[in-house]
């Protein structure tokens, strides 16, 4: 579990003990960590996107200590020349993505997006693969919040808030790579907090304004886009059984049907709003509202 810089820990699933904890990672996240941990190969992965630090950390799972710590390097092009201090005090440097491994080219990968750029990372060292600077490709955004999503072919990234797009980048490369990368953009109604979901060939994505969209992955054609019932969202869409299900942060539920052609098959509300998505597990939803954890089943 983690807070960001004010606490990460492990616990034991069986008696809720505390088995280690770290709480001096320094990093102002200026509105509250939004970073998840990333587990993978014995590793701990956080991102710390902050006004003042930003880096990218991995812990060994099983004792809590640090294996590699290494700092983003982008450029963020807002220093101001006379006070030599960076714009609206960092706040424009800050992210709240989640790191995660895949793999590219037949090996493993972290693939982290931070503040103004994506990166890939050795996972075992640390050592900055590539890096993709949003700059480098027209987009001026800040405050990435989804996670990447990974196909066969491309990389999904969402660039976040400001005058964001949703990139297709081919995987593969070393140090600062450039447009030639990216294969396709969308710049309408592209999510800022929810992340993409990838089915069949199909990207699915809801934006914060409750428009939900399906583009081909292959070329970001857009297949169908529809209002659903929903004021906001920040949960990400969940595939199960075929269905695509929606939670919206009024409460509203929306339930779709994969595929090429709209159809929603159902919608549901409960008393509180979703600002994150369902765990899924034995056949059920494990469903957070803001002030209450529901199990939702057949």
């Amino acid at each position: 579990v983690t807070f960001g810089s004010p606490g990460t820990a492990c616990l034991d699933a069986a008696t809720g003990d505390t088995v280690w904890e770290r709480t001096d990672f320094v990093c102002n996240h200026f509105r509250g960590a939004g970073s998840s941990p990333c587990v993978a190969g014995g590793r701990v992965y956080l991102n710390f996107d902050g006004s003042d630090f930003q880096y990218v950390a991995a812990m060994d799972a099983a004792t809590g200590k640090t294996i590699w710590k290494t700092d983003r390097s982008v450029d963020y092009k807002d220093t101001d020349p006379k006070t030599n201090a960076p714009k609206a005090d960092g706040d424009f440097r800050k992210g709240f993505s989640t790191a995660r491994v895949v793999k590219i080219n037949g090996a493993d990968q972290l693939l982290s997006v931070g503040g103004k750029a994506a990166y890939g990372y050795d996972p075992a060292t640390g050592k900055e693969i590539w890096r993709l600077d949003f700059a480098a490709v027209g987009v001026d955004s800040h405050s990435p919040g989804t996670t990447p999503v990974v196909g066969p072919d491309l990389i999904y990234i969402p660039t976040g808030s400001g005058k964001s797009e949703l990139l297709a980048v081919r995987p593969g490369g070393t140090g600062a790579v450039g447009a030639d990368r990216v294969v396709w953009r969308v710049k309408k109604n592209v999510p800022k907090r929810p992340s993409p979901l990838l089915h069949d060939g199909l990207l699915y994505t809801v934006d914060d304004d409750a428009i939900a969209v399906c583009l081909d992955a292959a070329t970001g054609a857009e297949v169908w886009k529809q209002r659903v019932n929903g004021k906001n969202f920040s949960a990400s869409p969940v595939l199960a059984d075929g269905r695509v299900y929606l939670f919206g942060e009024n409460g509203v539920t929306t339930t779709l049907a994969a595929g090429r052609e709209f159809k929603k098959l159902g919608e549901g509300e409960f008393p509180d709003g979703f600002m994150n998505g369902p765990a899924v597990a034995d056949g059920a939803f494990f469903l957070r509202t803001k002030t209450t954890v529901y199990r939702v089943q057949k």
